[in-house]
């Protein structure tokens, strides 16, 4: 559910606690929806896995699913001419999709694939359009979940023009330190939008 690529992962001041929910947990969470409500929707998830280095979705394919990351990381990433760019690092405790070519059955952008071992709830295109009939107001629901989306987006875009790079790094060491030690370096200095040697010399500072 991100051009529009918004891929699915939500950046917030919560973020330890996010990663430590389960997904009944995410849901009621971030949707207030009732317990009879979760377990309707829960079912409808699949346990799924994806090796290391294999691809959710490569660009120029279709996404016809939405997965709860509960272990590992997958990066959302794209190739220029010259360069390959990080445009994210998915974590436990949130969901990655490519919005767009979910919703709107767009091809996919971004190469979103497996940086380690994952462990994923899953849940297929067709089964994502039952939840409709089974929670109610769950068009006001999803509104507001493509609305939050949009929000990520922008404070992402806001914290690129208005925030130095140190400024930006340590945002990031704060949030989610765990990241530094798991994810390759060149990748976290490409979503931070500096280069490898920038991010190394901010880094051997703080």
């Amino acid at each position: 559910m991100k051009s529009l690529n918004l891929v699915g992962a939500f950046f917030c001041a919560n973020f330890e606690r996010y990663q430590e929910m389960k997904l009944p947990q995410y849901i009621q969470s971030y949707f207030g929806i009732s317990d009879t409500d979760v377990n309707k929707v829960v079912e409808l998830f699949e346990e799924t896995t994806l090796n290391k280095g294999d691809y959710y979705v490569k660009a120029g394919h279709y996404c016809n699913q939405l997965s709860f990351i509960q272990e590992g990381f997958i990066r959302v990433w794209s190739e220029t001419p010259t360069k390959e760019i990080t445009q994210w690092i998915s974590t436990p405790g949130y969901f990655i999709t490519d919005l767009s070519s979910l919703i709107f059955k767009t091809t996919a952008r971004w190469n979103l694939q497996a940086l380690t071992d994952c462990k994923l709830y899953t849940i297929k295109q067709e089964r994502y359009n039952q939840i409709n009939h089974l929670v109610d107001n769950w068009d006001e629901l999803e509104k507001l979940f493509i609305a939050k989306c949009f929000l990520t987006l922008e404070d992402r875009v806001f914290s690129q023009i208005s925030m130095t790079a140190e400024e930006r790094y340590q945002q990031l060491f704060e949030l989610n330190p765990g990241l530094f030690n798991q994810v390759p370096l060149q990748y976290l200095a490409s979503m931070l939008g500096m280069s490898p040697e920038t991010f190394s010399r901010i880094r051997a500072k703080s």
